[in-house]
């Protein structure tokens, strides 16, 4: 792996009227458009989700990540003064012990306490002024009172809030969904199974690494947050025989693709996991990439640049607003082979 050259910020900037970042999820998952980029051929198409069995062959392995979002955010009050206070859950760091970014954090004390309701309260015991992050103690369970916490650029309630996680999820953890895994159905999957690709399972709860801004000029600066990941022995067995046999592994998302570059990289089979991808970067499991389309300047998009090239990326971007595609976490997808 080899990070020698420095990356400005701007390098990964775009351009992306408010207009096209969607607000809401279409009504059939898999009737989102779908960008389809061969890197050996360097040819271009689009089609709809559904149109991805086309091009996906016997043998794939697909790799998705079952992590499930939690109801991580909370509306409470200052009980020595009433002034609002918005808490989101990040990571349980001991019984009833979150750390959480806090809004607006500069107002809140050591040791002041936080009224959610009648049944939870929570005492802020630490906090780290630069990064935002505080430490808090509930008296119960605060995710039994929150509510699933849709990006901030994400305007509009929905309706339905299944709608913000995968059919797959199983393990509660995340404070963002996988979005890329948000365009499958069960019967779609079923059809991929019938036409002989497989799918594993991998875990990573997304955290603040995979959001948070990037605030510095140089890239190579940046310090990502860690987030928990697992890749159980199925997985394993199924990712190592398919790069034995010369088969494709397929990343369903950037956080599938982070979890098991991780394992690549380590040799760790679970754990905290802070790995940055940006160009240039050696990836050792990933051959193809099912993926959303990420804010400028993310860490996202320049893990999907490493993948195709940085220019390359921008210029499928430019392609997919001509095409009218829906951006971000309810928006439309790529596949990159």
């Amino acid at each position: 792996m080899c990070y020698t050259n420095h990356m400005h910020i701007n390098d990964f900037d775009y351009d992306l009227p408010e207009h096209f970042i969607a607000q809401t999820p279409l009504e059939k998952r898999d009737h989102s458009k779908l960008l389809v980029y061969n890197r050996s051929t360097n040819k271009t198409e689009i089609k709809q989700f559904f149109n991805i069995i086309d091009c996906l062959k016997k043998g794939d392995v697909l790799v998705i990540n079952n992590t499930r979002v939690i109801p991580a955010r909370l509306f409470g009050v200052k009980e020595s003064t009433g002034a609002k206070i918005e808490i989101l859950l990040l990571k349980e760091v001991g019984k009833n012990t979150w750390e959480a970014l806090v809004k607006p954090l500069k107002r809140l004390r050591l040791n002041e306490t936080v009224i959610f309701n009648t049944e939870l309260t929570a005492q802020l015991i630490s906090k780290d002024g630069a990064e935002g992050v505080a430490k808090l103690v509930f008296s119960g369970d605060p995710r039994a009172f929150g509510e699933t916490p849709l990006p901030q650029y994400i305007t509009k309630t929905i309706k339905d809030s299944e709608r913000y996680q995968t059919v797959y999820n199983k393990t509660a953890g995340s404070v963002a969904a996988p979005t890329a895994g948000l365009h499958w159905t069960p019967e779609l999957m079923d059809a991929a199974k019938r036409k002989g690709v497989i799918f594993t399972e991998v875990l990573l709860h997304v955290g603040i690494g995979t959001f948070r801004p990037v605030k510095v000029d140089n890239v190579q600066d940046h310090k990502m947050h860690s987030e928990y990941y697992e890749i159980p022995q199925t997985a394993q067995s199924e990712i190592t025989k398919a790069k034995r046999e010369g088969r494709r592994v397929i990343c369903v998302g950037t956080t599938s693709m982070r979890a098991v570059e991780s394992y690549a990289l380590t040799g760790k089979t679970f754990g905290d996991t802070d790995i940055f991808i940006y160009p240039p970067f050696d990836f050792r499991v990933a051959n193809a990439l099912i993926t959303n389309f990420h804010l400028p300047k993310s860490t996202l998009i320049m893990l999907v640049a490493a993948f195709v090239g940085r220019e390359k990326i921008l210029e499928l971007y430019e392609l997919a607003k001509v095409n009218n595609f829906r951006f971000f976490s309810f928006g439309d997808c790529m596949f990159l082979s």
